[in-house]
């Protein structure tokens, strides 16, 4: 096990935990207004944290981050529009694991065809976390509803959104520091920005909740930090696919803060993640 590896690994299962925490908030704040104006607030908290991380981490604008970055940007403001018509559309527990895995699979293709290459313990591990990945996102009576064509091509939409989010701040050059998240950032919070000043009147008069709403935005941002920072460190594959299993964080939350209930198949998701993060440990 070399240290690269280990470093990839802590850093893929923080940015994860990072991801579920800010879906978490987000979805707290979303229960009190409209989900745009969450993003509102979001969106700039967001953009703050990594503005504020340029001169620690540094960040070069060339050419190259432009382009990724942008097309980073354009992808995540559009895994947030399908993400969100498709829970609303439901039901919820069929479509999350959908979204979930096609984000961890194309990913990890992606790895492939570049020239990465597993051991032995990672062909079991890898196939074991994307197993992981839809038995933590499904929630209680999975197999109890029937999703419509249209919800299951906007769940395989939105899957793939984050996955090009997560594939094109991968290509962008490695010397560039938090530059391809800075202009990512900005091309995303303008988008959705825009999408809300557009759809202004149809948003109620509630007010977000502005502390919770913002803290998801950084968490936001320092899993996407964590996740630049592990596929620098290790393999685009290994890093996607532990970065998917982001629901077990909003699982555990909801149990900690709501006292929701886990259901088995999560409970044995969390187990099977265990034991695949172990194997891939091993690559």
């Amino acid at each position: 096990m070399s240290g690269g590896v280990v470093i990839a690994l802590l850093l893929a299962l923080g940015s994860s935990l990072a991801y579920g925490c800010a879906d978490f908030l987000g979805g707290l704040g979303a229960r009190k207004a409209h989900v745009l104006r969450t993003v509102m607030v979001a969106a700039p908290a967001s953009l703050v944290v990594e503005l504020l991380l340029w001169p620690v981490l540094g960040a070069s604008f060339g050419t190259g981050v432009l382009v990724w970055g942008a097309a980073s940007g354009v992808a995540s403001a559009a895994a947030f529009t399908l993400l969100y018509r498709t829970l609303a559309i439901g039901p919820m527990n069929v479509l999350s694991p959908v979204t979930a895995l096609v984000s961890a699979v194309l990913p990890v293709a992606v790895g492939l065809v570049q020239g990465e290459h597993l051991s032995a313990a990672g062909l079991v591990g890898l196939p074991l976390a994307l197993v992981a990945v839809v038995l933590v996102s499904a929630g209680h009576g999975a197999a109890s509803a029937r999703p419509s064509g249209t919800a299951l091509l906007l769940a395989f939409g939105a899957g793939a959104a984050i996955a090009l989010q997560l594939i094109f701040l991968h290509q962008a050059p490695s010397g560039s520091g938090v530059a391809p998240l800075i202009v990512g950032r900005a091309v995303s919070s303008a988008l959705t920005l825009t999408a809300a000043a557009v759809m202004f009147r149809r948003l109620g008069e509630e007010k977000p909740a502005y502390a919770v709403s913002a803290a998801a935005g950084m968490l936001d941002s320092i899993a996407n930090l964590l996740f630049l920072l592990a596929t620098r460190s290790g393999d685009l594959a290994i890093v996607a696919v532990i970065v998917a299993l982001y629901p077990a964080g909003t699982v555990l939350l909801a149990r900690g803060v709501l006292r929701e209930r886990i259901a088995r198949g999560q409970l044995a998701g969390l187990g099977t993640a265990a034991a695949a993060v172990s194997l891939l440990a091993l690559t």
